[in-house]
């Protein structure tokens, strides 16, 4: 271990002995005193936001080979403590309501941040398991973290069974990439990748490994923990869940399959088809199954597989390779950053609304706008954004990601295609919500909760995140792709 191996692994390492300091600090301070933690959380999470800003000297093998630490681990790095401060912000005066105001909340969401951002940072499939469980396990118990509410605890078990399952499949997977290749270095699998053929046992490696990824980024057919993990745990966990686990497994699929795999292969086609087909149902189930839900969270459960779709395009269309490949790249990251401003964002909202015990219907909802302009206004900026309209985030996000397929020859032309008439259909469930806020007149008055300034400053982060990618969306996209340029050799 040397010192620009500390250097590179900075903001993983504040996070890692901010989680064990509220633990410690949890043990004694009393119970009217535990808000102290979320704000030491927070000030942690800060420090590791300018730790990861003051990083300059790329280390692409870093820790012996098992981690890189360049300018696409700096952009995961910073969208997933924004995650994690944004979540923080918006769930303290949640966690008190609910009366779940714990200690180990913040640890355990501190920790999941780690693995994610370890999986973003991954430079071998080892480690990129590593990030999958520290990223997956407080996952798990945070679901069930409403201890006294029985889909609270049947969501835990059910997420831990099936993401037990995937992680499985993902190990069987690394296994068996090192059996056909002797490595687990995703700079060594890329350079032996490029001179020898696709072996059955190569394919099949390949193949587990977009099983275990493709459960944590709920994407069909894997997708089916999704909606009732969603539904019954804590919302203030669904919204950091809904985000954290996605920008995790696209960061180690693009480390593993957009960097690590040679382009323009036949491999690369292969696998571009392959992820083109798991796309194109992703987005279609996502979105019709989305129209019949009545459970605000639900149907952000089938919105959340529906943007995995999306993703993937970007995912798929990068096998082209040249310009293509780099388009693609770069419209994935800029789209992690969008989802993360208008799903939190979204959930934000409902936080204020949800009651102890109970989850939100659409019929909740009603004449909102009456009654809470501001929070109602904030929610119908965000869904108008999920539904890809200008002049928000959503729109370019998808704009960017659809241009990308576009140049990537007849499977882009198709994902691009199915891609449209599926957001045409999402237009009607997310201005549903709309409708209800403003059209429909309340049966039965809905206390709102009055927010905290950490809250309200979260929305209003989240709010002008959206807005501003959507007038703005340039410099981000350059952002993405100066970093890109410097990783791709």
């Amino acid at each position: 271990m040397t010192t620009s191996d500390l250097i590179a692994l900075s903001p993983e390492l504040i996070v890692t002995v901010l989680a064990l300091l509220v633990l410690v600090l949890d043990l004694f301070l009393p119970p009217e005193r535990k808000a102290w933690l979320s704000r030491i959380s927070l000030l942690g999470l800060l420090a590791a936001l300018v730790a990861n800003a003051l990083i300059h000297e790329p280390n692409p093998q870093a820790w012996q080979g098992m981690l890189a630490s360049d300018a696409i681990s700096g952009y995961f790095n910073f969208v997933m403590l924004l995650i994690a401060a944004l979540s923080l912000m918006l769930s303290s005066d949640y966690l008190q309501r609910q009366g779940l105001e714990r200690g180990e909340y913040y640890a355990l969401l501190l920790t999941s941040t780690l693995g994610a951002m370890l999986m973003g940072s991954s430079a071998d499939l080892l480690m990129v398991f590593l990030g999958l469980e520290t990223l997956s396990i407080p996952l798990y118990i945070l679901s069930g973290f409403a201890r006294g509410q029985s889909r609270s605890q049947e969501a835990s078990l059910k997420y831990f069974l099936l993401g037990a399952f995937s992680s499985a499949v993902f190990l069987y997977g690394i296994a068996l990439v090192y059996g056909a290749t002797g490595t687990t270095n995703l700079a060594a699998l890329s350079q032996q990748l490029g001179t020898m053929s696709a072996s059955p046992l190569l394919l099949a490696g390949a193949g587990l490994l977009l099983v275990g990824l493709g459960f944590k980024a709920a994407a069909v057919p894997f997708h089916t923990w999704a909606p009732d993990v969603y539904e019954g745990a804590p919302t203030s966990v669904t919204a950091f869940m809904a985000v954290m686990a996605k920008a995790g497994a696209f960061g180690a699929l693009l480390r593993v399959f957009m960097l690590a795999l040679p382009q323009q292969s036949q491999l690369a086609s292969d696998w571009g088809l392959l992820v083109g087909v798991l796309a194109a149902l992703t987005m279609i189930l996502g979105n019709f199954v989305a129209l019949v839900q009545l459970d605000l969270k639900r149907m952000m459960a089938y919105s959340s597989i529906a943007h995995a779709g999306y993703l993937l395009v970007a995912v798929a269309v990068s096998a082209a390779g040249g310009e293509t490949a780099g388009l693609a790249t770069s419209s994935l990251l800029f789209y992690l950053l969008a989802y993360t401003f208008m799903t939190l964002g979204a959930f934000g909202v409902l936080l204020l609304l949800e009651r102890q015990g109970e989850n939100l219907a659409l019929n909740d909802l009603a004449g909102l706008a009456l009654r809470h302009p501001l929070a109602s206004a904030a929610m119908a900026l965000f869904m108008i954004s999920m539904a890809g309209l200008p002049p928000t985030a959503g729109f370019f996000a998808k704009f960017y990601v659809f241009s990308a397929a576009l140049s990537a020859g007849n499977l882009g032309l198709v994902l691009a295609l199915i891609g449209v008439l599926t957001s045409v259909v999402s237009v009607y469930y997310y201005l549903r919500v709309v409708y209800y806020l403003y059209m429909r007149p309340a049966a039965v008055e809905r206390p709102i909760y009055a927010s905290s300034s950490w809250a309200t400053a979260a929305l209003v982060i989240a709010a002008l995140g959206v807005l501003v990618l959507g007038i703005l969306p340039a410099p981000v996209f350059a952002w993405t792709q100066q970093a890109l340029a410097l990783v791709l050799p």
